[in-house]
């Protein structure tokens, strides 16, 4: 089972769908890196830390923005699953995003991404392909999940947002509001991509 969604988003073509799947456990980072750096048409999907993001809604952020980009044609990066990973970035240095929020020969939380932009990448075909090449145990992509993976205080540095007083920042437990304000924070970081 490859725990594998199919998103469709809003105010995307129909023909452009989106699909998600959640791993934790993962024994074979290291493969998979390799293929994707080898450049091996095969293993074409944003590869994420998952451990690097906050939320569905994080995550879908910069899977929106990348596919305006590659609908635009103004793509900064090879592919539009290396421009997923690009932008999660608050920077444009796409060396240093991959390097903070792309898969790492030590990732043990594995969030992948494959946007259907041939009629041949279908639900079926990606989740076959996930299911005999990815070592790990399909979780829900679900924010629940998500907030237990996440590295928060490697986010905040990473977004340069600081902890609100007297708080270490490093879970949400207690306080959803804190978790919305930092969300809130970070989709404005993605937005204005190396605005400043």
């Amino acid at each position: 089972m490859s725990g594998l969604e199919t998103i469709q988003l809003s105010h995307v073509p129909e023909n452009l769908p989106v699909h998600v799947a959640l791993y934790r456990d993962l024994h074979n980072a290291k493969f998979l890196r390799e293929q994707l750096v080898s450049g091996n048409a095969e293993f074409e999907y944003a590869f994420i830390d998952a451990s690097s993001v906050l939320s569905r809604t994080h995550v879908l952020s910069a899977v929106f923005k990348a596919i305006n980009a590659y609908l635009n044609r103004r793509l900064k990066s090879r592919n539009i699953h290396s421009e997923i990973v690009f932008s999660l970035s608050p920077n444009n240095n796409i060396a240093e995003s991959f390097r903070k929020f792309g898969i790492t020969d030590s990732t043990k939380d594995l969030l992948v991404v494959k946007v259907s932009v041939d009629p041949q990448i279908t639900h079926d075909s990606v989740a076959r392909h996930l299911q005999s090449v990815v070592e790990g145990t399909p979780a829900p992509f679900n924010d629940e999940t998500l907030t237990s993976i996440a590295d928060v205080p490697k986010i905040r540095k990473v977004y340069k947002i600081s902890a609100p007083p007297g708080k270490s920042g490093a879970t949400f437990a207690a306080n959803e509001d804190e978790k919305r304000d930092l969300e809130v924070a970070i989709l404005g970081a993605i937005a204005l991509q190396g605005a400043t």
